[in-house]
């Protein structure tokens, strides 16, 4: 295998849904590829999205998907329930019609420039409004912003001319612009808000009346009891959750089943931007944050019928790309995967032993995600819940249920299930990143356990890009970016001796030997490198945090361009 793997999240597969780290198609057919023959049978123990799946299906595999998540099993099925795109666009505009007739033309507006009815609002962007510390008044932090030529740093009360920061008190929420489209303009025109809007009608059927439990780790990590944000509903505008319920009552009602299953697909991917999670930038969107419930403090509320029109036609794009490659992968012009999404935990896989050729998974990584707490946003609406107290995970506000020990064991379980369903002669293939030391020697236990050894000429470094703002203002954020791709085979228990505790001259001195050769360029690629450095020789991984890289880096003289990210000389060292 290449030593490196740059992939990019574009593909049309990979843009119709989003989940939680879902890893790229690009990134793991080639495993599949070297790993089996056609006609194999891959299995994922930790589905989530169920990329395994189709990339199997793509190649002509089959594939055994098995996730506790709701979330994951629907996504998963439906990517691969293929339906004609005639049939679909005509399915999805009869649903916007009939849920048009239920709530009424919520988005029809009147045009500021030439006063016509015909306009149509794209989206409307909303402030929240704070109050001041020093002198209590309420202030719309959109317009303290823009006074402040957009500066936070010099955002000021309108009132007492104090600073102001967004840890401020929110007290409201007020509409500060519309953005509309009309016949009398090529371009979407903004104007002040319509504070005239009609409001949504009561209907007879009812949002999802779903809590977020105090007992979430991302109920404490957002601090949703402070803001109030404590029901899925409470994300939404009142327009926005009438058009929603209407809308998802619509697609419930209709009789093709595959039809209904590929529009509910459509309508579980726009939910997120559809909410007040929808980040306001004055250059651009900044997109919603799906790994947190975060709602800033200028955020967008978006047309629902534009976004649900627009991801239809991003599942037709999807469909058709899945099947012009597996034409081209098979020869096939048809696509009837043989391929199961079952909701089952991964240390309890219902499989016979030595039933399966080769498996590629990618779980959890320790603490820093929580996917059954950000699930519950799209859930709510499906009806069907993930429970929560299976999944494998290192959670900070609740270790006493769900610590390191606990995650370790749930590892090395479903690890030991994988070996015990893998014919002779197969592999395991695992994705993980993290940051810490300890975590990486919790798997390299786990991985000893269950009987594995990981081969050194196939740990792979996967970059899928860097789309995080916070990990790229520096480098320095403590943030793993990139990921690494373990391949293992069973193989006797290991000698405990064969670990050792790294000399930390020896550490450094491999991290000098990188730099030098520009093996790195980035401190989360270097610090992949040092811990692939380090299974091979048989460290001892506890002691290697990423922070250790970016002090290294640091005495090294190397710095980290902030524009790019990039590692690149500072000084002779």
């Amino acid at each position: 295998m290449d030593q490196d793997i740059f992939v990019k999240r574009t593909d049309p597969v990979y843009m119709a849904h989003a989940y939680l780290t879902k890893v790229p198609l690009a990134a793991i057919e080639p495993f599949i590829t070297r790993f089996t023959e056609p006609g194999a049978t891959v299995v994922d123990p930790f589905a989530g999205s169920g990329m395994t799946g189709v990339a199997a299906a793509i190649l002509g595999r089959s594939a055994r998907l098995f996730d506790i998540s709701v979330l994951g099993q629907h996504i998963g099925r439906n990517y691969l329930n293929v339906v004609d795109p005639d049939n679909l666009t005509k399915a999805a505009s009869r649903a916007v019609h009939e849920a048009t007739q239920l709530v009424g033309d919520l988005y029809s507006i009147s045009c500021s420039r030439c006063a016509s009815q015909a306009a149509t609002l794209t989206k409307t962007t909303w402030s929240v409004v704070l109050r001041c510390p020093q002198c209590e008044t309420p202030v719309n932090y959109y317009r303290a912003l823009q006074a402040a030529a957009w500066d936070k740093s010099r955002t000021l009360c309108s009132t007492c001319h104090s600073n102001l920061s967004t840890k401020a008190p929110r007290v409201a929420e007020e509409p500060v612009l519309d953005s509309i489209t009309c016949p009398c303009s090529s371009v979407q025109i903004d104007q002040p808000p319509d504070l005239n809007c009609p409001e949504a009608p009561a209907l007879d059927i009812s949002p999802p009346s779903v809590d977020i439990p105090a007992d979430r780790q991302m109920y404490q990590a957002s601090a949703l009891g402070k803001h109030g944000l404590t029901t899925v509903a409470s994300f939404y505008s009142p327009r926005n959750i009438a058009v929603l319920t209407a809308l998802r009552h619509v697609i419930g009602a209709i009789d093709d089943e595959p039809l209904r299953n590929k529009l509910t697909f459509v309508f579980t991917s726009i939910l997120t931007r559809a909410s007040k999670r929808y980040q306001w930038s004055h250059k651009r969107p900044l997109n919603a944050a799906n790994a947190n419930y975060y709602v800033a403090p200028v955020f967008y509320e978006w047309n629902v019928f534009d976004l649900f029109l627009r991801k239809v036609d991003a599942a037709i794009s999807s469909d058709q790309w899945l099947l012009d490659r597996h034409l081209t992968e098979t020869g096939t012009p048809t696509l009837a995967p043989d391929v199961t999404y079952s909701l089952a935990s991964a240390d309890r896989l219902p499989l016979p032993d030595n039933s399966v050729d080769y498996v590629f998974t990618d779980p959890p990584f320790g603490s820093n995600l929580f996917y059954a707490d950000m699930a519950l946003f799209q859930e709510a609406w499906l009806g069907r819940f993930t429970d929560h107290t299976l999944e494998a995970v290192i959670d900070r506000g609740n270790r006493k249920k769900r610590d390191g020990d606990r995650y370790e064991r749930l590892l090395t379980a479903a690890l030991n299930e994988c070996r015990r369903v893998l014919r002779p002669g197969g592999y395991i293939t695992m994705v993980f990143g993290n940051s810490s030391g300890h975590v990486w020697h919790l798997v390299q236990r786990a991985v000893s356990a269950a009987g594995l050894t990981i081969d050194p000429d196939s740990i792979v470094i996967l970059n899928k890009g860097q789309r995080s703002v916070k990990g790229l203002a520096s480098g320095f954020e403590n943030v793993v970016t990139t990921d690494l791709i373990l391949s293992m085979r069973p193989a006797q228990p290991a000698d405990p001796s064969a670990v050792h505790i790294p000399a930390s001259t020896e550490v450094d001195s491999v991290i000098a030997t990188l730099l030098q050769t520009h093996r790195a360029d980035t401190p989360s690629h270097l610090y992949l490198e040092l811990l692939r450095r380090g299974i091979a020789s048989g460290w001892d991984l506890s002691a290697l945090d990423l922070r250790l890289i970016t002090t290294a880096v640091r005495e090294h003289g190397w710095a980290v361009n902030p524009a790019t990210g990039h590692l690149e000389r500072n000084r002779p060292y």
